[in-house]
């Protein structure tokens, strides 16, 4: 079962972290990319899934629906799944 991020709700947000724990992460093209893994040398800011902090459960990108005010997210090339980022 896929689940819905609201990118524009904090409350919804907050509750998503990048596997390393950190909550100021965006997604790009394909996959994520997280802001304070990318300033730690030994840590990769790019990453495929997200962890639902409330649950304990890592969904991967594919399996998010990445929603904007505007509707579905579109990566750099305009695409985007059906009911997906």
């Amino acid at each position: 079962m896929s689940e819905v991020v609201h990118l524009e709700d904090e409350t919804d947000r907050w509750k998503w972290v990048c596997p390393n724990g950190h909550r100021n992460w965006e997604p790009t093209n394909n996959h994520f990319w997280c802001q304070t893994c990318a300033r730690k040398r030994e840590l990769s800011g790019e990453f495929d899934e997200l962890r639902d902090k409330t649950t304990g459960e890592v969904h991967a990108r594919d399996d998010l629906h990445l929603v904007t005010p505007a509707g579905p997210y579109r990566d750099l090339r305009g695409d985007h799944r059906e009911g997906s980022a």
